[in-house]
């Protein structure tokens, strides 16, 4: 009976956190911020549910917001970052491997790690997984150490981009390249203004097309010749979306609209990673994969903010 009671408060709080998050009062990191004191507190009712209805809803309202930019503003955005990506990625994996070697970490677990400050988080850290073999702890690890210091550029980000003075353009690009998940970095990115979005939501999910090789350098490294893995495809579909904006403007109020529930989709979603994580999850972290981490973030932060205000 007590159990009953339990899983009825749980399911109860986290129905009305939902309902509230679906309206306009609420932000993304205060979606976040919900998440993460239902987690700590009553938990989530359904959490083995959690990571698939996450996936999912962050792809649907990514591509939703492909229907507020326009195909052009997306090439030039795409073009504006492509450089400073891939020096990005590599210069991250190679440092996040010394740091690693130097912590003693892991070294599935240290890749992982790499990989998600490298890409873009827990999609990255996901798609990787399979192909190095990582065991559930190493990959707990990874998440977590992700997840947390995403969590905090989540808030952080915006009250500095303003502190110096950054502009839309300069702050998205910025975004895009030190905060890990794509969540996030279209949560800050929207908090900070619509250009900002538009750059850091395109730069972004570039840098998500480099999974691809990724893995499959991966799969060589780590002598996984039956790997598989799967393209990021709601990556074209964001195109698609922006592509028909510009080529049927006429139904401006529609694009808004959905542009408008991608929005709340985000939201939303932001909730739900919140609301997933555990207490287990943040003990089975330990020291060293957050000071490798920190220490990627804290590098690949600084390095790109001196990069985008030069």
């Amino acid at each position: 009976m007590p159990e009953l009671n339990l899983k009825n408060t749980q399911a109860a709080l986290f129905s009305a956190l939902l309902l509230f998050c679906l309206t306009p009062y609420a932000s993304p990191p205060l979606a976040l911020a919900l998440g993460l004191g239902l987690a700590f507190t009553a938990g989530h009712p359904w959490r083995a549910h959690n990571g698939r209805v996450v996936k999912y809803l962050l792809q649907f309202s990514v591509v939703g917001l492909g229907f507020g930019m326009n195909f052009g503003e997306v090439l030039n955005a795409g073009r504006t970052g492509v450089a400073f990506t891939a020096v990005s990625i590599f210069g991250t994996l190679a440092a996040g491997w010394l740091i690693g070697k130097w912590l003693k970490i892991e070294r599935k677990t240290s890749h992982l790690i790499s990989t998600g400050t490298a890409i873009c988080g827990g999609s990255a850290i996901a798609a990787l997984a399979p192909i190095i073999n990582a065991g559930e702890k190493e990959i707990s690890v990874a998440m977590g150490t992700v997840f947390i210091l995403n969590s905090i550029a989540l808030f952080l980000f915006p009250p500095i981009g303003r502190q110096l003075g950054l502009s839309q353009q300069q702050f998205g690009l910025w975004a895009a390249i030190a905060i890990h998940d794509t969540s996030s970095v279209v949560g800050a990115a929207a908090r900070y203004g619509p250009e900002a979005l538009k750059i850091a939501a395109t730069v972004k999910l570039t840098r998500a097309l480099w999974i691809i090789p990724l893995s499959l350098g991966a799969a060589f490294v780590f002598k996984n010749k039956s790997a598989r893995f799967s393209p990021p495809y709601f990556i074209f579909f964001f195109a698609g979306a922006s592509l028909l904006v510009s080529a049927f403007p006429a139904f401006g109020a529609a694009y808004a609209a959905m542009t408008g529930a991608a929005r709340t989709g985000l939201t939303v979603t932001l909730f739900l990673i919140g609301a997933g994580l555990s207490r287990d999850t943040v003990k089975t972290v330990g020291l060293r994969p957050v000071l490798q981490g920190v220490a990627l973030w804290a590098l690949i932060s600084s390095v790109s903010l001196f990069a985008v205000t030069r």
